[in-house]
């Protein structure tokens, strides 16, 4: 999702990462500090002071967002549920779960943990604003303190409103699960809930250009549109992971399979083989055993005036994990494999024997078919992917 990000620290285990889009939020959010925000509430300091303060309030605001997404990371990791990476992006920041929780007070929990790690931020900030308007008066300091306490607070309520994919929409639809038994319909009313508040942010962002406010009021369309991107990609997965149910990859794997023998030369394999079958992957086969696979990319790093004078066994692929499956691995688990690697054929094999191979094409059809007859499991899977999002737009006013 991210493939640009950097891993900045790694902390309990996770990994935190940087968007390049960050930077983008992070000036704005450092400017409009240093410009409105301290100079409203503390007038006649130095352009310097407020640059410190402004650059301090950014990067601390930042942290509690990576506070608050540890949460969600550490909770999960209490059920069992495995997270990849914590990023900062555009919207503010993401925990990115290597599946969702399998019952339904798992994801109540893990939703609800972001917004109490902030509100216990904004507990913390406040205390010690108040400690330190007490020992040696309003200052920069204290208003720092100040700000991370009101921002931690409003984005916590704000992750708390009933709409998928916020918190609060999680939440929702998680006791909506666990009373109906039914994720998919759960996860149905929950969008909708994100598809109103969507709609709902950027009705006001275009009533914000109707009367001026440009930044602000393009800032909540975007966002609106965010937010309606992410609660209908969040439902469309859901209905995908329905249909697979607990199917594995024999339901849909191709077993009559096109291969070749090793010494066959590179001319005959395309000649005879991939053109005529228009395929540009081949598992090579001696003997009955599978030795590996060529393809298309090992071809053309060949020059075409030597394909007569080499043969498969100088230039295949030999065994490799990366292309192998075994037969009883999930559908779920081989899309989530195909999102992660962007490899888009396997060889299913059990040891040395080749069974049949699979694409992304293969479970694209498969997929339309299923849609099509209305077919599939009506069990609640386990889901493969959570990514929440910890907003930022609070801060463009």
């Amino acid at each position: 999702m991210f493939s640009n990000a950097r891993t900045i620290i790694t902390i309990f285990g996770f990994h935190i990462r940087v968007d390049p889009s960050w930077i983008l939020i992070a000036g704005l959010i450092t400017w409009s500090l240093y410009q409105h925000t301290f100079p409203a509430v503390l007038p006649g300091l130095s352009s310097w002071t407020y640059a410190t303060m402004a650059l301090l309030g950014m990067l601390l605001f930042f942290a509690s967002l990576v506070g608050h997404e540890l949460a969600h990371a550490v909770t999960a990791r209490r059920f069992g549920v495995d997270t990849r990476n914590i990023t900062l992006f555009l919207f503010g920041g993401v925990a990115e779960l290597a599946q969702e929780p399998a019952r339904a007070m798992h994801e109540f929990w893990i939703a609800l943990a972001g917004p109490l790690m902030s509100l216990a931020l904004a507990a913390m900030f406040w205390t010690f604003a108040v400690l330190g308007a007490v020992l040696s008066g309003v200052g920069p300091v204290v208003e720092v303190l100040h700000y991370l306490a009101l921002i931690n607070l409003v984005l916590a309520l704000f992750n708390l409103l009933p709409a998928f994919p916020l918190d609060g929409g999680r939440i929702l639809r998680a006791w909506l699960w666990r009373r109906s038994g039914d994720i998919l319909a759960a996860t149905e009313t929950a969008a909708q809930s994100g598809t109103v508040l969507a709609y709902a942010l950027m009705g006001l962002g275009l009533l914000g250009l109707f009367q001026g406010a440009v930044v602000a009021g393009f800032w909540q369309i975007l966002i609106g549109l965010f937010v309606l991107a992410a609660a209908r990609s969040s439902l469309d997965a859901q209905r995908t992971r329905t249909l697979l149910g607990p199917r594995d990859v024999r339901a849909l794997m191709t077993t009559e399979v096109v291969t070749t023998e090793a010494g066959t030369s590179l001319a005959a394999l395309v000649n005879q083989v991939m053109l005529p079958k228009r395929i540009g992957f081949v598992p090579v086969v001696e003997d009955g055993q599978l030795l590996g696979h060529i393809d298309t990319d090992v071809i053309n790093g060949i020059d075409r005036e030597n394909w007569a004078n080499t043969t498969v066994d100088d230039v295949f692929v030999e065994l490799d994990q990366a292309v192998c499956i075994p037969p009883d691995l999930p559908v779920l688990d081989l899309m989530e494999r195909i999102s992660r690697t962007g490899q888009r054929k396997f060889m299913v094999v059990a040891g040395s024997l080749l069974l049949g191979v699979v694409s992304l094409s293969d479970l694209t059809r498969y997929l339309g078919l299923l849609a099509m007859l209305g077919k599939g499991s009506n069990a609640a899977a386990p889901t493969r992917t959570w990514s929440e999002p910890s907003w930022t737009q609070i801060m463009a006013d």
